[in-house]
Protein backbone atom coordinates (compact mmCIF):
# COMPACT_ATOMS: atom_id res chain seq x y z
CA UNK A 1 0.00 0.00 0.00
CA UNK A 2 2.93 2.38 0.53
CA UNK A 3 4.28 2.01 -3.25
CA UNK A 4 0.97 2.85 -4.11
CA UNK A 5 0.49 5.68 -2.04
CA UNK A 6 3.31 7.11 -3.19
CA UNK A 7 2.04 6.86 -7.09
CA UNK A 8 -1.24 8.23 -6.34
CA UNK A 9 -0.60 11.19 -4.20
CA UNK A 10 3.14 12.07 -5.73
CA UNK A 11 2.31 15.36 -5.42
CA UNK A 12 2.02 15.47 -1.79
CA UNK A 13 5.17 13.06 -1.48
CA UNK A 14 6.87 15.32 -3.69
CA UNK A 15 5.93 19.18 -2.04
CA UNK A 16 7.58 16.95 1.08
CA UNK A 17 10.99 15.70 -0.49
CA UNK A 18 11.05 19.41 -2.11
CA UNK A 19 10.68 20.72 1.33
CA UNK A 20 12.94 18.61 3.20
CA UNK A 21 15.88 18.34 0.66
CA UNK A 22 16.12 21.23 -1.12
CA UNK A 23 19.12 21.55 -4.00
CA UNK A 24 18.98 17.29 -3.45
CA UNK A 25 15.84 16.95 -4.97
CA UNK A 26 17.46 17.07 -8.53
CA UNK A 27 19.40 14.15 -7.67
CA UNK A 28 16.23 11.94 -6.33
CA UNK A 29 14.01 12.84 -8.99
CA UNK A 30 17.51 11.64 -11.20
CA UNK A 31 17.73 8.41 -9.20
CA UNK A 32 14.08 7.29 -9.21
CA UNK A 33 14.16 7.81 -13.03
CA UNK A 34 17.57 6.03 -13.43
CA UNK A 35 16.58 3.17 -11.13
CA UNK A 36 12.75 2.67 -12.93
CA UNK A 37 14.35 2.32 -16.51
CA UNK A 38 17.45 0.68 -15.57
CA UNK A 39 16.73 -1.62 -13.10
CA UNK A 40 14.97 -4.54 -14.37
CA UNK A 41 13.70 -5.28 -10.42
CA UNK A 42 11.92 -2.41 -10.25
CA UNK A 43 9.47 -1.58 -12.11
CA UNK A 44 6.59 -0.46 -10.36
CA UNK A 45 8.15 3.05 -9.44
CA UNK A 46 6.34 5.96 -10.45
CA UNK A 47 7.41 7.36 -14.08
CA UNK A 48 4.30 9.00 -15.92
CA UNK A 49 3.05 10.09 -12.52
CA UNK A 50 6.03 11.80 -11.68
CA UNK A 51 7.39 13.78 -14.82
CA UNK A 52 3.70 15.13 -14.79
CA UNK A 53 4.18 16.33 -11.00
CA UNK A 54 7.73 17.79 -11.58
CA UNK A 55 6.29 19.69 -14.61
CA UNK A 56 3.39 20.77 -12.45
CA UNK A 57 5.46 22.30 -9.49
CA UNK A 58 8.22 23.86 -11.99
CA UNK A 59 5.05 25.71 -13.28
CA UNK A 60 4.36 26.93 -9.55
CA UNK A 61 8.39 27.82 -9.22
CA UNK A 62 9.13 24.84 -6.45
CA UNK A 63 11.27 23.41 -9.17
CA UNK A 64 13.23 24.39 -12.33
CA UNK A 65 11.85 23.28 -15.30
CA UNK A 66 15.15 23.32 -17.47
CA UNK A 67 17.17 21.69 -14.31
CA UNK A 68 14.92 19.38 -13.79
CA UNK A 69 14.07 18.17 -17.42
CA UNK A 70 17.58 17.96 -18.29
CA UNK A 71 19.04 15.46 -15.45
CA UNK A 72 15.64 13.36 -16.00
CA UNK A 73 15.82 13.02 -19.35
CA UNK A 74 19.47 12.06 -19.13
CA UNK A 75 19.01 9.38 -16.03
CA UNK A 76 16.12 8.06 -18.68
CA UNK A 77 18.63 7.27 -21.59
CA UNK A 78 21.08 6.08 -18.96
CA UNK A 79 19.07 4.25 -17.55
CA UNK A 80 17.62 2.19 -20.78
CA UNK A 81 21.58 1.74 -21.86
CA UNK A 82 22.78 0.25 -18.47
CA UNK A 83 19.02 -1.92 -18.71
CA UNK A 84 20.07 -3.09 -22.30
CA UNK A 85 23.37 -3.70 -21.18
CA UNK A 86 22.45 -5.94 -18.02
CA UNK A 87 20.13 -7.69 -20.74
CA UNK A 88 22.56 -8.36 -23.06
CA UNK A 89 25.84 -9.61 -20.59
CA UNK A 90 23.77 -10.88 -18.20
CA UNK A 91 20.32 -11.54 -19.32
CA UNK A 92 20.00 -15.22 -18.78
CA UNK A 93 21.26 -15.32 -15.44
CA UNK A 94 19.08 -12.77 -14.57
CA UNK A 95 15.77 -14.52 -15.75
CA UNK A 96 17.26 -17.29 -13.19
CA UNK A 97 17.68 -15.14 -10.36
CA UNK A 98 15.39 -15.75 -7.20
CA UNK A 99 15.19 -14.59 -3.94
CA UNK A 100 13.47 -16.51 -0.80
CA UNK A 101 12.25 -18.73 -3.59
CA UNK A 102 10.70 -16.42 -5.90
CA UNK A 103 11.76 -15.18 -8.90
CA UNK A 104 12.78 -11.90 -9.40
CA UNK A 105 12.32 -10.84 -12.79
CA UNK A 106 8.68 -12.39 -13.57
CA UNK A 107 9.11 -14.30 -17.00
CA UNK A 108 5.26 -13.26 -17.57
CA UNK A 109 6.42 -9.68 -18.30
CA UNK A 110 9.02 -10.75 -20.33
CA UNK A 111 7.05 -12.53 -22.44
CA UNK A 112 4.51 -9.49 -22.60
CA UNK A 113 7.64 -7.22 -24.07
CA UNK A 114 8.82 -9.84 -26.92
CA UNK A 115 4.96 -9.48 -27.74
CA UNK A 116 5.49 -6.09 -28.29
CA UNK A 117 8.68 -5.95 -30.10
CA UNK A 118 6.79 -8.89 -32.29
CA UNK A 119 4.28 -6.26 -33.23
CA UNK A 120 6.17 -3.02 -33.58
CA UNK A 121 10.10 -4.42 -33.59
CA UNK A 122 12.76 -1.76 -32.54
CA UNK A 123 10.03 1.38 -32.13
CA UNK A 124 8.99 -0.68 -28.90
CA UNK A 125 11.83 0.99 -27.96
CA UNK A 126 9.82 4.53 -28.11
CA UNK A 127 6.58 3.03 -27.55
CA UNK A 128 7.40 1.42 -24.31
CA UNK A 129 8.68 4.51 -22.97
CA UNK A 130 4.54 5.45 -22.56
CA UNK A 131 3.69 1.61 -21.25
CA UNK A 132 4.60 1.04 -17.54
CA UNK A 133 6.16 -2.10 -16.55
CA UNK A 134 6.97 -2.70 -20.33
CA UNK A 135 9.47 0.25 -20.21
CA UNK A 136 11.25 -1.36 -17.78
CA UNK A 137 11.58 -4.61 -19.72
CA UNK A 138 12.04 -3.49 -23.01
CA UNK A 139 15.62 -2.07 -23.09
CA UNK A 140 16.60 -5.37 -21.33
CA UNK A 141 14.93 -7.56 -23.64
CA UNK A 142 16.22 -5.78 -26.63
CA UNK A 143 19.53 -6.87 -24.76
CA UNK A 144 18.92 -10.09 -24.45
CA UNK A 145 17.97 -10.11 -28.10
CA UNK A 146 21.18 -9.00 -28.74
CA UNK A 147 19.70 -5.36 -30.90
CA UNK A 148 22.45 -3.49 -32.67
CA UNK A 149 23.61 -0.75 -30.29
CA UNK A 150 23.24 1.46 -32.80
CA UNK A 151 19.87 0.53 -33.67
CA UNK A 152 18.55 0.64 -30.00
CA UNK A 153 20.88 3.68 -28.89
CA UNK A 154 18.57 6.03 -31.57
CA UNK A 155 15.72 4.72 -29.97
CA UNK A 156 16.49 5.34 -26.73
CA UNK A 157 17.39 8.71 -27.45
CA UNK A 158 14.32 9.76 -29.33
CA UNK A 159 12.28 7.72 -26.58
CA UNK A 160 13.78 9.45 -23.90
CA UNK A 161 13.24 13.20 -25.41
CA UNK A 162 9.43 12.50 -26.07
CA UNK A 163 8.81 10.81 -22.78
CA UNK A 164 10.71 13.24 -20.39
CA UNK A 165 10.25 15.91 -22.08
CA UNK A 166 6.75 15.83 -23.46
CA UNK A 167 4.88 14.50 -19.91
CA UNK A 168 6.63 17.48 -18.00
CA UNK A 169 6.16 19.91 -20.48
CA UNK A 170 2.30 18.46 -20.11
CA UNK A 171 2.18 18.77 -16.39
CA UNK A 172 4.10 22.37 -16.95
CA UNK A 173 1.20 23.75 -18.60
CA UNK A 174 -1.89 21.89 -17.32
CA UNK A 175 -0.64 21.39 -13.96
CA UNK A 176 -1.92 24.52 -12.21
CA UNK A 177 -5.47 24.17 -14.05
CA UNK A 178 -7.47 24.65 -11.28
CA UNK A 179 -9.77 21.06 -11.98
CA UNK A 180 -6.68 19.05 -12.62
CA UNK A 181 -4.73 20.36 -9.59
CA UNK A 182 -7.62 19.80 -6.91
CA UNK A 183 -8.01 16.25 -8.38
CA UNK A 184 -4.31 15.17 -8.71
CA UNK A 185 -5.13 11.13 -8.24
CA UNK A 186 -8.05 11.46 -10.69
CA UNK A 187 -5.17 12.74 -13.36
CA UNK A 188 -2.44 10.21 -12.37
CA UNK A 189 -5.30 7.06 -12.62
CA UNK A 190 -6.53 8.22 -15.90
CA UNK A 191 -1.99 8.48 -17.03
CA UNK A 192 -1.82 5.00 -15.48
CA UNK A 193 -5.08 4.16 -17.33
CA UNK A 194 -4.13 5.72 -20.78
CA UNK A 195 -0.82 3.81 -20.14
CA UNK A 196 -1.39 0.84 -19.61
CA UNK A 197 -4.60 0.78 -22.58
CA UNK A 198 -2.55 -0.95 -25.62
CA UNK A 199 -1.52 -3.70 -22.85
CA UNK A 200 -5.30 -4.41 -22.40
CA UNK A 201 -6.04 -3.59 -25.91
CA UNK A 202 -3.13 -6.29 -26.37
CA UNK A 203 -4.70 -8.81 -23.85
CA UNK A 204 -8.26 -9.43 -25.31
CA UNK A 205 -7.29 -9.44 -29.05
CA UNK A 206 -4.83 -12.15 -28.27
CA UNK A 207 -7.55 -13.94 -26.01
CA UNK A 208 -9.97 -13.35 -29.13
CA UNK A 209 -7.70 -15.35 -31.24
CA UNK A 210 -7.28 -18.40 -29.27
CA UNK A 211 -10.94 -18.39 -28.36
CA UNK A 212 -11.14 -18.15 -32.28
Amino acid sequence: MGLIDFILHIDQHLITLIRDYNQWIYLILFLIIFVETGLVIMPFLPGDSLLFAVGMFAAQGSLDIYTSIGLMLVAAILGDACNYLIGKYLGDKFVRLRLFGRQLVKQDYINKTHAFYEKHGPQTIIIARFVPIVRTFAPFVAGIGKMRYVTFLAYNVIGGVLWVVGISLLGYFLGNIPIIKDNFEKVVLGIILISVLPIIIGFFKNRKKTVA
